[in-house]
């Protein structure tokens, strides 16, 4: 189980890195703005083909070798996990090493070739498009939150069925592999997790939901559909996502109150359920938004370009903009959300329900 679970992470990892520059805005390469004339560059085409032929190459050899070294002789679960771990991180930092790469060649060409002089920078705004935004209302995130309030008072009524020794973390398999001396404080602990958790993403969504909608003046209308894309696509992926960590925690939660839930082979296809919900979820998301700004034409008038924020962006990865309200930006390369790290409420909203969470855990 632990290495299918890794195998198929691993899977969507590689296919993800392999394909990002064809996904994100199509008027950033590699983290950089190019002016829309300029987009069809021969260079740039190029430096996007060898990016996803080198990490998808690299990704078919890593991965051959994985199920190699698992088939070669047997291997103990945690050996197949640990190794299945730092693989799925090699894999990151391969594709993050030829993303600075090609980002240094593509912000070099940009310099050397001139390509935003004599261009005037333009900013655009359209009243309208609020109006269209589909994102899903603040208030879907009530029932979550109630479900889990009424967990902790079911659990805390339930108090004296719980196990002395209450799991605290549950391997590939479904089974508890960590435990803690029962007290009020543990016994309520996955559910303060998880009510903790359901109070950030509402948060997340609340801040998104009031981001800034930045168009193109050279291409309004795929940069209309593409942020339209992005916030309602976003907004449901981040529910559903938040849907199937309630439910799966929720029910290690009541497992640990009532141990004959988990018999058979329910606990194993639960977390596998989730798993495949998260990912197949995030594939279609990353498709329905990297394609929402590549199916139109653009005429773009000669003198004119984009507001140029590269000098915003450290490494093309990083957005600090003090003089830019929004908490949360698309991102330059990936498809989703990026913290405005110059803005303090992205600290609050994301970090400190984390240390909270820590805290907890010590305690």
């Amino acid at each position: 189980m632990s290495f299918l679970i890794f195998f198929i992470i691993t899977v969507f990892i590689a296919v993800i890195q392999t394909a990002i520059p064809y996904l994100v805005n199509r008027a950033v390469v590699f983290g950089v703005m190019i002016p829309e004339r300029y987009l069809k560059d021969e260079t740039i085409k190029k430096y996007r083909k060898h990016y996803s032929m080198s990490v998808g190459l690299l990704s078919i050899i890593i991965l051959g070798s994985y199920i190699g070294w698992v088939l070669s002789n047997e291997r103990l679960e945690n050996q197949i996990a640990l190794t299945g771990a730092i693989i799925e991180f090699a894999l990151i930092f391969i594709s993050l090493s030829f993303y600075l790469y090609y980002h240094g060649k593509t912000k070099q060409l940009k310099q050397q070739n001139q390509w935003v002089e004599n261009l005037k920078p333009m900013k655009v705004t359209d009243l309208t498009v609020r109006k269209q935004d589909e994102m899903l209302p603040w208030y879907v995130y009530l029932l979550p939150i109630l479900s889990t309030i009424g967990l902790l008072i079911y659990t805390m009524l339930n108090y004296d069925l719980l196990p002395d020794q209450i799991p605290t973390h549950w391997g590939p398999s479904g089974e508890a592999d960590a435990f803690t001396e029962k007290t009020p404080i543990s016994a309520m602990q996955l559910s303060l997790f998880l009510l903790l958790m359901q109070i950030m993403f509402l948060a997340i969504h609340a801040a998104t939901k009031k981001s800034g909608i930045k168009l193109s003046a050279t291409a309004l209308e795929s940069s209309r559909n593409r942020q339209l894309s992005l916030r309602k696509y976003s907004s449901w992926l981040l529910y559903i996502v938040l849907l199937g960590i309630t439910m799966l925690m929720s029910y290690f939660q009541l497992m640990t109150i009532h141990p004959e839930i988990g018999e058979g082979s329910v606990k194993i296809l639960i977390p596998f359920g989730f798993l495949l919900l998260v990912l197949i979820g995030t594939l279609i998301f990353a498709i329905k938004v990297g394609r929402s700004d590549k199916e139109m034409e653009t005429a773009v008038e000669a003198q004119i370009m984009d507001l140029d924020e590269d000098k915003y962006w450290k490494g093309g990865m990083f957005y600090f903009n003090k003089n830019d309200p929004s908490i949360f930006v698309e991102k330059r390369f990936g498809v989703g959300w990026t913290i405005n790290f110059a803005n303090p409420l992205g600290y609050i909203i994301v970090f400190v329900p984390l240390l909270i969470i820590l805290l907890i855990s010590f305690l």
